[in-house]
């Protein structure tokens, strides 16, 4: 069977390690690589010398013959781009969050039924070996009905970006939307068996008094049915990386920790205990655990979607879920009221 045709749009810090990951898998091909900056484009040449480089991305997608197109650019070029991919009849994987707004979401889902083509967006927190088993363990029951959940990071400040399009507001749309995101995605998933969110009461603060929208410290609780809630909290005043999840039910408790130099470390550290009755054991996780990992794991399983149909782990529809939280969220924190979660 032919490999699956990749076209990489975007070649920053992030889309270095696409590359890498589609580049890494035998049912995969990276055909291809647009990059805006002439010193992205140079790096992709000697990064992936047997890949053609454009310079636009409008170009590729009209000259290539490519099955999947990856975006990974600065989220306010999401939309537009991610438009012209469908448009061209190309499945697509986005990263996320998929949009800077639901009516830009919406338009996405719409585009991608009408070309009938796969819409993947990149939460590939849902691909990892530990925040997999911790879902794992709650479907299986391990923990009873879970009725709290606790998703914690601490971590130093994010990178500048591309013409530090990261720090600009109008570009990033919002610090919820940047890596919080991951965590109502997570949330949401793990108390999905409960049903969709309800509401969200959020509070943020900056440690830059002349930049008070650059929200470094977050948190965020999370109201599901039935009275169950997750605790959706962040800082960028820290050091390296380190993501906490507890999660306790009405027959057990889970505790998860993942720890690194870096977000994308290659040898990061990570345990997992549960709690069943009153036996606590540690869990094996063969199997390593962080972004760079679950990535490869993200790109093959849009690999299986194009081949042979398999649900991606996160659909559009999941996408624009973790970006409504996120604004309802950001609503939150500026009125001081909890603020409803628009279900579409």
């Amino acid at each position: 069977m032919s490999a699956v045709r990749f076209g990489l749009i975007g070649y920053g810090a992030w889309g270095t390690h696409h590359a890498r990951a589609i580049a890494s898998l035998a049912e995969a091909e990276l055909v291809t690589i647009a990059a805006r900056s002439r010193e992205s484009r140079d790096r992709a040449v000697a990064d992936h010398p047997r890949a053609r480089v454009y310079a636009d991305y409008r170009d590729m997608l009209s000259l290539e013959e490519i099955d999947v197109a990856d975006v990974v650019l600065p989220s306010h070029l999401h939309h537009a781009v991610a438009s012209d991919v469908l448009r061209s009849g190309r499945h697509l994987l986005l990263e996320k969050p998929m949009a800077l707004s639901l009516d830009q979401c919406d338009e996405l889902i719409r585009l991608a039924r009408e070309k009938k083509r796969i819409l993947a967006v990149g939460h590939e927190l849902r691909h990892s070996s530990l925040w997999g088993k911790v879902k794992e363990l709650i479907v299986s029951g391990a923990i009873g009905e879970p009725l709290y959940a606790l998703i914690e990071l601490w971590r130093r400040p994010y990178r500048l970006g591309s013409d530090g399009w990261r720090y600009d507001i109008n570009r990033v749309g919002s610090w919820i939307l940047e890596e919080p995101i991951h965590f109502f995605d997570l949330a949401r998933w793990y108390f999905s068996a409960a049903g969709e969110p309800v509401n969200v009461y959020a509070t943020a603060n900056s440690k830059q008094p002349d930049h008070p929208e650059l929200q470094d410290n977050f948190s965020a609780v999370i109201h599901f049915p039935g009275g169950r809630y997750a605790l959706a909290s962040q800082t960028l005043a820290g050091w390296e990386h380190h993501q906490l999840v507890k999660v306790t039910g009405t027959a057990g408790a889970i505790v998860a920790a993942w720890g690194g130099s870096t977000d994308r470390t290659f040898e990061p550290s990570f345990k997992l205990i549960v709690m069943r009755g009153d036996r606590v054991e540690e869990l094996p996780i063969t199997k390593p655990s962080g972004e760079v990992y679950e990535l490869v794991d993200e790109i093959a399983s849009v690999v299986r979607a194009v081949r042979d149909g398999t649900p991606v782990a996160c659909s559009g529809e999941d996408g624009r879920w973790a970006v409504a939280m996120c604004l309802a969220a950001q609503q939150s924190v500026a009125t001081g009221r909890p603020a409803a979660i628009d279900r579409g």
